[in-house]
């Protein structure tokens, strides 16, 4: 093993992974979502980990487009990539040795895993892999590019989440930029009549950067009542 290339060790190393994943499956149909899994990754794990098509760019724990490229190369399928982030999440090692920066025990389980991985597996390592590409504008797409639509119902992004506050009904006129950074930044600040506390994740203020929150910012501004602002229509 000691005159094998880096890449060729870690191409036998997922190999083996591969093998134990595939005897403890067994089989059945999965349930997972990768889109929604994506929602979570952005929120859960790119505060930590790169991954191109997440847009995530975290350099605290592995870049995981790089860790996989060599498996996608050697012709390992996005289930065998699933199969090793859910033993990852399940049984986290520490980074090179360091406990320092070891992933959080189970810092996703049960169905939220199951689509983190999917999503994972779909994407990590894929040559060319980008967030996908909106209209709209640079806000339009920080909204898209963080999963915003997965929990929030938005007529000008076309999405429809329930997990929080209905943003066309929600925004008021009376919501500045001042405000609705905070709602992002500090969502636990005030807590929304028929939510739970800590329902929307705390951490948008290390995702974003101050662009980015600016652009988001805008957007919803242009495209509810707030500060004024008309909807508009997915089209539009």
């Amino acid at each position: 093993m000691s005159n094998l290339s880096k890449p060729t060790r870690t191409v036998l190393v997922l190999a083996v992974l591969a093998a134990l994943v595939v005897a403890a499956s067994g089989c059945g149909t999965s349930t997972a979502d990768p889109e929604r899994g994506r929602t979570l990754f952005i929120q859960k794990c790119g505060v930590c980990h790169a991954l191109a098509q997440a847009g995530t760019t975290a350099q605290i724990g592995p870049n995981l487009d790089d860790a996989f490229a060599a498996a996608r190369e050697a012709g390992e399928t996005g289930e065998t990539v699933e199969g090793i982030v859910k033993d990852q999440v399940e049984f986290p090692r520490p980074s090179d040795g360091n406990s320092a920066v070891s992933m959080p025990a189970d810092i996703v389980g049960g169905q939220d895993l199951d689509d983190v991985a999917a999503y994972v597996g779909l994407w990590a390592g894929v040559p060319g892999a980008a967030p996908p590409q909106v209209p709209g504008g640079p806000g339009a797409q920080v909204f898209a590019n963080n999963g915003c639509g997965g929990c929030h119902t938005l007529a000008a992004a076309g999405s429809g989440g329930v997990t929080g506050p209905n943003l066309d009904q929600f925004l008021a006129p009376d919501d500045n930029a001042a405000s609705i950074e905070e709602m992002i930044v500090d969502p636990n600040a005030e807590i929304v009549k028929g939510y739970p506390a800590n329902v929307m994740p705390a951490n948008y203020g290390q995702l974003l950067t101050p662009k980015e929150l600016e652009d988001l910012i805008q957007y919803l501004i242009e495209n509810t009542p707030a500060g004024g602002g008309s909807q508009k229509s997915k089209s539009g």
